[in-house]
């Protein structure tokens, strides 16, 4: 605590002699129980609180604080008269920090100050004129009161602040902390002892949305207060653009929808719905349709990754799925290339379409009869196959993404 020297110097324009002081000082039980008494009934926020153990501990304060500023007029005429100002600014400073960890707001404090203020001048003016100090002297007297209660203010805001900063800060980390053990799947025991110390209330469900770090703030301001957020570097495919990580507390069933409108022209991949515990299952979710590199919707909507199911399946083994694919199209092997991707692509069309020859030819911009034509190449290769259930749910697996796609592992 820096003490300010305005009071100090001000003080020396007062002569008050010990005889005085002593007078006044014999007051100051009397002028801080008005003081309290004042502040209980005139500041909401210290009505039915300042009882008991805790308003002997407040009358105690405010006689140290006015006795200190007595004993700072008697010293006005001594070589050091600041010297009983340093521990009042730090005792005024350490009831601003107080204050804010008992969850009082600045303006509360501040307005005790001046019900406080005005209750103990009311007393000392009496006590001073009673003693019969000249007005003169009485007036310089109140202005140096006010102004020593001014610096106490002071100090007591700035403790304020400074324990709401320090406050802040901790409580940010200790979310960071959760964050990051949120992703990773730390154990259950772990997540609830860091959600107790971030204080942050426990959700249901945890839906984790990856978007640009640049569309990250206009987000925020749109979701639940208790929204976590990573501020890592994290992969976003092809794209050198710096991504944030979201974990939207509570937004399952129609609530989703309500988080799409949100996320909507933010170019976010959206993971599903888990149980907060899980999380990590929605953010392994939405790495994962980021890896395939599938493309944003063109509509502005977040790239949902519950409509990716069948190609994050078929890209869980790479490998098994390749092997797969030239397994069911063996028969074809022997064909002349361009031949051979005719056919594979009529099969593929023929499975998805469920045989519907109209169907298949719109999809494949052909007449009707080419659609038969081929068939009819393709039941001579596959024989009975094609009415074998295993051999018909093995080449749809195997075909259900186009010709010459493979997801990325």
């Amino acid at each position: 605590m820096a003490e300010s020297s305005g009071t100090t110097h001000r003080a020396a324009r007062i002569e008050l002699d010990q005889r005085v002081a002593r007078e006044l000082r014999d007051r100051l039980p009397l002028v801080a129980e008005r003081t309290v008494t004042a502040i209980t009934a005139e500041v909401p926020s210290y009505s039915g609180t300042l009882t008991g153990q805790m308003r002997d501990k407040i009358e105690n304060a405010v006689q140290i604080a006015l006795g200190t500023f007595l004993q700072l007029l008697e010293r006005s005429q001594g070589s050091d008269p600041s010297t009983p100002l340093v521990p009042a600014l730090e005792a005024a400073y350490a009831l601003g920090s107080g204050e804010a960890r008992s969850g009082r707001s600045v303006d509360a404090l501040l307005a005790a100050y001046r019900v406080g203020a005005r209750a103990s001048w009311r007393d000392m003016a009496a006590a001073t004129v009673a003693i019969g100090l000249p007005a003169a002297t009485v007036a310089e007297f109140a202005e140096l009161m006010f102004a020593y209660i001014d610096e106490l203010s002071a100090a007591s805001v700035a403790g304020h602040a400074d324990e709401l900063a320090s406050v802040g800060r901790a409580r940010r980390r200790n979310l960071e902390r959760l964050t990051q053990q949120l992703l990773a799947g730390d154990p259950e025991d772990t997540l609830v002892r860091s959600a107790e110390r971030a204080h942050w209330p426990l959700p249901q469900t945890l839906t984790v949305a990856l978007l640009p770090q640049a569309k990250l703030r206009g987000a925020l301001a749109l979701l639940d207060e208790h929204t976590l957020e990573s501020s890592e570097e994290l992969p976003a495919g092809d794209s050198d653009e710096e991504t944030a990580v979201l974990l939207v507390p509570d937004v399952h069933g129609d609530r989703r929808r309500q988080l799409a409108r949100v996320l909507h022209g933010r170019r976010a991949v959206l993971g599903p719905a888990r149980p907060w515990l899980r999380a990590c299952s929605s953010y392994r979710r939405v790495i994962r349709v980021v890896a395939l590199g599938i493309a944003q919707p063109t509509d502005g909507e977040p790239l949902d990754t519950d409509r990716h199911l069948a190609e994050l399946l078929l890209s869980a083994d790479v490998e098994a799925l390749a092997d797969l694919r030239a397994r069911v199209l063996q028969p074809l092997a022997a064909l002349p290339a361009a031949t051979a991707e005719r056919l594979t692509e009529t099969l593929r069309s023929w499975l998805l379409h469920q045989g519907r020859r109209d169907d298949v030819a719109a999809d494949l911009f052909v007449h009707p009869q080419t659609v038969r034509y081929r068939m009819g190449q393709l039941r001579q290769l596959y024989g009975e196959r094609l009415n074998d259930p295993r051999s018909l749910l093995d080449l749809t697996v195997a075909l259900a993404l186009p010709i010459g796609v493979t997801p990325a592992g």
